[in-house]
């Protein structure tokens, strides 16, 4: 007998309490790769670098301490609860101030709930981290379904925008808040970004970190993003074409690669190494990129991101989010104008700049822009440090931005 709607979705606590049969196993593995051969690879030229990842693969499997991250999981208050049958992990954290906002925070690929881990206490306690308590906000940190905690889905097609109709009924019906502010970069952005179109009369405001149209992905070649952002006559730069291959495998076969993913701990690594070390900001003082991904990520947060992904087996169910996106086309709530009705704010990083353009000129480049005019903009700012994985990079320029926004 089914459980009624309103029993499946009462939170529960949840913590995270992996076997050390997992951790064994996943250790035997790393020492039992079949290492291929890697020559004039010294550049990462040809991929990811074998002797970078022999090392980081060794500290895996020797040093790492996944049951300090555990703790520290743990330490927060940490739920699950199932929403049209998904099973969905959220953290909740309370905010000391006179009347915290609820706020959702949505990470992407390859990311986790960990990525927001650097902005949660600053949010949440601005008092004790040199802010005002009038700008504390009640935090919500969900892992998107099939990633992490929130896996395994139980089905296939879940779109970006309906899991935005899943986070508007954790906020509204599970959480109980009729108002709340969204903020999110990658597929958090586009979540953000549909919760603002669909449910602007609910939404405080919307923040993100990529100004992204929802109907990127309803193109004849949602894989080619050299078709679907550049002129392919001409030589594509390097901030397009570092995304090809992870979007073309991505929403064409993600399941073939799973299969690597999901068997081999290494594999796996290599995958999510590779993006890490390409979307981060690697730049020097000088400003010169220099491939380092531990400029951007300690080992530690690497090596935590990877083991989530491995011990929940989430590596296949979180690539298919492209795919899925890509078979289940956006179609809009509304016809009014701007598509994205709710407040909007965005941060900019540097590391993220178009080719040629300055971080300084960033936001008025928006502004003047052919995308201003999907957003209901009100906050616009730019910051010098952080690239992809802004809310881990560069967390004070977030905070920062999040506080002034919601401030006006």
């Amino acid at each position: 007998m089914s459980q009624p709607e309103s029993m499946a979705m009462k939170p529960e606590p949840f913590s995270v309490q992996v076997s050390e049969q997992t951790l064994d196993d996943l250790k035997a593995r790393i020492h039992s790769t079949r290492w291929p051969d890697d020559p004039g690879n010294q550049d990462w030229s040809y991929g990811v670098e074998a002797n970078y990842l022999r090392d980081l693969s060794h500290d895996w499997a020797e040093h790492f301490d996944w049951r300090a991250v555990e703790a520290r999981i743990n330490a927060w208050d940490n739920w699950r609860v199932e929403i049209d049958g998904i099973p969905i992990h959220f953290l909740r954290v309370a905010g000391k101030g006179p009347a915290p906002r609820p706020l959702i925070l949505t990470h992407g690929w390859p990311w986790s709930f960990l990525d927001m881990e650097r902005v949660i206490a600053p949010l949440t306690d601005p008092a004790a981290h040199g802010g005002d308590a009038a700008d504390a906000f009640e935090v919500i940190v969900p892992s998107l379904p099939g990633y992490g905690f929130s896996g395994p889905v139980p089905r296939a097609g879940l779109s970006f925008w309906q899991i935005a109709d899943l986070w508007h009924r954790l906020m509204t019906e599970v959480l109980g808040f009729n108002r709340y502010a969204t903020s999110g970069g990658d597929w958090g952005a586009l979540i953000s970004s549909q919760l603002g179109h669909k449910y602007a009369d609910h939404l405080l405001g919307v923040h993100i970190m990529h100004p992204m149209l929802l109907d990127q992905f309803n193109s004849t070649m949602p894989w080619n993003v050299a078709a679907r952002a550049w002129d392919t006559q001409t030589k594509l730069p390097e901030s397009i074409t570092k995304f090809a291959a992870h979007f073309a495998v991505h929403v064409l076969d993600p399941q073939t690669l799973a299969y690597a993913l999901n068997d081999s701990p290494v594999g796996l690594l290599a995958w999510l190494l590779e993006r890490w070390r390409a979307w981060g900001d690697t730049r020097d003082e000088n400003g010169q990129k220099t491939g380092d991904p531990e400029r951007v990520f300690t080992r530690e947060h690497m090596l935590a991101n990877a083991t989530i992904y491995w011990v929940t087996g989430t590596a296949g169910s979180s690539m298919r989010a492209y795919a899925d996106a890509a078979r289940q086309p956006w179609s809009p709530s509304h016809n009014r104008t701007p598509v994205v009705e709710a407040p909007v704010g965005i941060t900019f990083v540097g590391g993220e700049n178009p080719v040629g353009v300055a971080t300084q000129d960033r936001a008025q480049l928006f502004a003047k822009g052919p995308r201003a005019a999907f957003f209901n903009t009100t906050y616009l700012n730019a910051h010098e440090r952080g690239g992809h994985f802004g809310y881990f990079e560069n967390p004070e320029a977030v905070v920062h931005d999040l506080r002034a926004m919601f401030r006006i």
